[in-house]
């Protein structure tokens, strides 16, 4: 299948430095957005909440080990240091 689609000059430079930097065409790397586009959001109703957002944990640390168990005590903290 053939797709023509339009893109802002923004994106076209970005594209031709990617494709340059990876050694690739701008075809190529057309097809790898839309095939990561696609993979991530078909069936995506069936995903459970878990599955959604699983990229996402583990992706940025407090710096403070026992938050879980008490970050209701360090929330409290942060609101009497800002009155």
């Amino acid at each position: 299948m053939q797709l023509t689609i339009r893109m802002n000059d923004e994106y076209k430079g970005k594209i031709e430095m990617l494709a340059k930097e990876m050694g690739l065409k701008k075809s190529d790397i057309a097809r790898l957005a839309l095939k990561r586009f696609i993979e991530e959001n078909i069936g995506n109703e069936q995903a459970s909440p878990y599955q959604r957002v699983k990229y996402l944990l583990g992706t940025a640390e407090s710096g403070i080990r026992d938050l879980g168990q008490r970050h209701r005590e360090y929330v409290i903290e942060k609101i009497r240091k800002a009155t």
